[in-house]
């Protein structure tokens, strides 16, 4: 297994595995449907990056995006890996990959919004060293956790 970053190749990957996870649990949104149809446009041409997980034998089994904030940080977004994939340490591996690419770019935090319902996603976040924020407004309806942690 190996985090790579996001190429043009990877594109339809990252709408597939996304769409997968948020339809199962929630309904898609405009901003989600944005941000996966265009993501070279709405994440990384605006300073973002996009992580992939891919098997030795090629396949890709998560995701996860970092996009920009106005203090340099990066909120952690569409962050995902594959029902196969799951139980395996890659939800641990692709956030350590975040949190790496975020000390590397001297960024001063990561940021995420996430739900109350995703207890197996909460419970990562916080052992990786996310603190829970008060609520604040967000595009996102399904949005009513907010954390942070300091890179």
């Amino acid at each position: 297994m190996r985090i790579i970053p996001f190429e043009p190749r990877h594109a339809d990957a990252w709408r597939d595995l996304n769409t997968a996870w948020i339809s199962r649990h929630f309904t898609m949104e405009a901003k989600d449907h944005e941000a996966l149809n265009d993501p070279v446009g709405k994440i990384l041409s605006k300073g973002g990056h996009i992580l992939m997980a891919e098997t030795d034998e090629g396949d890709i089994v998560g995701c996860v995006g970092l996009i920009l904030l106005e203090d340099g940080g990066f909120e952690v977004a569409k962050m995902t890996v594959t029902e196969q994939a799951r139980g395996t340490g890659l939800g641990r591996l692709l956030m350590q990959a975040c949190i790496d690419k975020a000390r590397a770019l001297d960024a001063p935090r990561l940021y995420l919004e996430t739900n109350s319902a995703l207890a197996p996603a909460l419970g990562l976040y916080r052992a990786m060293g996310f603190v829970d924020l008060p609520a604040r407004d967000t595009p996102y309806a399904r949005a009513d956790v907010f954390m942070e942690r300091r890179v």
